[in-house]
């Protein structure tokens, strides 16, 4: 009996069905991806099967062992209190009692009216009828497993704790399906292969939406694709989807170009007059009007967006020359000496957590801010277009089509005026969606209107901070293509590994505590390169307890017994056999290849080993100090 049933579920949002009439089940401990345009439908059947919207017509079947939660797209404004506190929260009405039961035990050290012990009874008995009282032991037991700090607010933590806290707060009621939508959104490197891993690791079933192609192909064992109302299951990752679907397009424009041509030759046939309305064709006549319909009915595939990018002269040889830049924010060193020579036509990524400093080193290297030491020499014949990702060059109040033009009718394209209506078509926004304010927009739509309002600059250096957010799969890769094609010089911020794969040549990465290094190739490239400094996995836990002072062998003079002589010296054999096992243990640590999810379990079993010798050793320790004494 699968967890979830959709039977034939219908539903409008205007004159074209949104969902028309899918059927889906999904299984314990399945791993589903839904892919589709944007605006296809994604979110809402997931809100369908959380039962947040109730859909038009057809059948939403739970399994009564269904326990579900989902993660919204945005990080809720409002939350407050501690990480403890919104784990709590988790528990709902349970999470009430606990909290009564708490304020109540402490109001009784100073009030022990008959009224206050009643309630506490009360409260007991609910607890009591809930089987609450381990409760507390699954919230630590959440906050463990996330690796969470359970007494920080939560207004202070960086976007990626945040989302952490939230999937804790999901879990915390112990649910065999999450609903994911956009889990990946504003998460840095780090993140987002930690939430891989751990979605790999989770029992339940998963059904996610994401545009990560890298994070898909990790996580998806079955891929759910919603295409103009009806859905598609493909089992298997998203490369294989890729092949089947290209396979099933092609497929379907052949039998819609047979079809077109079988019923122009029909309409050429009615149109020859009596002939065609005698009576004995009227079965014909007949069987054209209902190939009208299915060609009225045919919902086509919507069209890529067809952006260009207008490239300037070009600029100098040299286009950016840094020289031991430095920077901090509010104490915290961001970027330590760092030197770099940018040249015409470099393709280069910038990598690193959220907050570690990027968007900094980007205004930095444009001039829009001076660096606290160091030089940074701008070439000659710069042109810059500059993608914002928190948007700011956007006017709320303006239409999507006044953002662009400035309140032109038309805008120069490579040279020649494009009315702003039939360029923003380009983009994929119908001419109604041009006129609206951009404060009604989406976040992809936002992000297509800064790369329309991008491309009408003639550039020979594009900066990128951070533009696949948000984008549908299909503008994505017409990004990619886009940019590979580009021949001036391009820097790019982007937590889209598989998007730095396809476009960089080179990257700078931040490794931590300020420092930036710089690695030839793309994501995978710098997993290959990098120094035993890992930006993207937990460092080592230092397990080797701190050792004595230099422990020096015994003398054959000393004042000690001969068995105790003979007993320290074994104890420094020991000692000495241990450290260096513990030495090897630490360097085979540092293989980058230990860290991919494959070889987790040897990793795990090199931490024990490594554990374990650092607890022999501390005994050791003690024992050589007793007897020193």
């Amino acid at each position: 009996m699968p967890l979830i049933n959709l039977i034939d579920i219908s539903i409008h949002f205007g004159t074209a069905p949104l969902l028309d009439k899918i059927n889906l089940a999904v299984e314990e401990g399945e791993h589903i991806a839904i892919i589709g345009r944007n605006g296809m439908g994604k979110s809402t059947l997931l809100k369908i099967i959380d039962s947040k919207i109730l859909p038009d017509s057809g059948e939403v079947i739970r399994h009564s062992s269904a326990r579900i939660a989902r993660l919204e797209q945005d990080i809720p404004s409002h939350i407050e209190g501690t990480v403890l506190d919104v784990i709590t929260a988790g528990l709902g009405e349970q999470a009430k009692l606990i909290t009564r039961y708490e304020t109540l035990t402490h109001q009784l050290t100073t009030d022990q009216s008959e009224g206050l012990l009643k309630e506490l009874e009360h409260v007991q008995h609910q607890l009591d009828e809930h089987q609450a009282w381990n409760l507390t032991h699954k919230i630590e037991h959440i906050i463990e497993k996330l690796a969470l700090p359970s007494e920080q607010l939560f207004s202070e933590l960086s976007g990626g704790l945040k989302r952490r806290v939230l999937l804790g707060q999901a879990l915390v009621n112990e649910p065999n399906l999450l609903l994911l939508d956009e889990p990946t959104n504003h998460l840095d490197i780090d993140s987002i292969t930690w939430l891989e891993d751990f979605l790999n690791d989770f029992a339940g079933a998963v059904i996610f939406i994401t545009h990560d192609r890298m994070f898909m192909q990790k996580v998806a064992k079955r891929i759910i694709d919603i295409d103009r109302g009806n859905i598609r299951s493909y089992p298997g990752n998203y490369d294989q989807y890729l092949e089947r679907k290209q396979h099933e397009l092609e497929i379907e424009e052949v039998h819609n170009r047979n079809f077109d041509k079988k019923l122009a030759d029909e309409e050429i046939w009615i149109r020859q007059g009596i002939k065609a309305r005698r009576t004995r064709n009227e079965g014909r006549v007949r069987a054209l009007e209902k190939l009208r319909e299915i060609r009225n009915a045919r919902r086509e595939v919507i069209g890529k967006a067809d952006m260009q990018l207008q490239e300037a002269n070009q600029s100098g040889k040299i286009v950016i020359e840094a020289q031991h830049i430095e920077a901090s924010y509010q104490g915290k060193t961001l970027i330590r000496p760092f030197s770099t020579t940018i040249m015409r036509g470099d393709r280069i990524g910038i990598i690193g957590a959220n907050g570690a400093g990027k968007s900094t080193l980007l205004k930095i290297l444009l001039g829009e801010i001076l660096p606290q030491q160091g030089t940074v020499k701008r070439g000659t014949k710069l042109e810059i277009a500059y993608f914002d990702q928190l948007r700011s060059q956007l006017d709320e109040n303006k239409s999507v089509a006044d953002n662009v033009s400035y309140g032109d009718q038309f805008v120069t394209v490579n040279g020649k005026p494009v009315h702003i209506i039939g360029y923003l078509q380009n983009f994929l926004f119908t001419p109604d969606r041009a006129r609206t304010p951009v404060r009604s927009l989406s976040g992809g739509e936002r992000n297509r209107l800064l790369l329309a309002r991008l491309f009408t600059q003639p550039s020979n250096l594009l900066v990128m901070d951070e533009p696949t957010n948000d984008l549908d799969m299909e503008t994505l890769e017409l990004l990619e293509e886009l940019i590979t094609n580009y021949e001036g010089t391009l820097l790019i911020v982007s937590h889209d590994r598989r998007f730095l794969n396809n476009v960089v040549t080179s990257t700078l990465v931040f490794e931590g505590e300020g420092q930036l290094r710089e690695y030839v190739g793309g994501y995978d490239d710098w997993l290959r390169q990098r120094s035993k400094t890992l930006l993207q996995q937990p460092s080592i836990p230092k397990v080797i307890p701190t050792a004595p002072a230099a422990i020096k062998p015994v003398a054959s003079t000393s004042t000690k017994s001969y068995q105790q002589q003979k007993e320290l010296k074994a104890i420094e054999t020991k000692i000495s056999t241990n450290e260096k096992k513990q030495a090897v243990l630490q360097e085979k640590m540092t293989a980058p290849e230990l860290y991919e999810p494959a070889n987790r379990n040897k990793l795990e079993l090199l931490q024990n080993e490594s554990k374990k010798l650092a607890d022999e050793l501390q005994v050791l320790y003690s024992q050589w100090e007793k007897l020193m004494e």
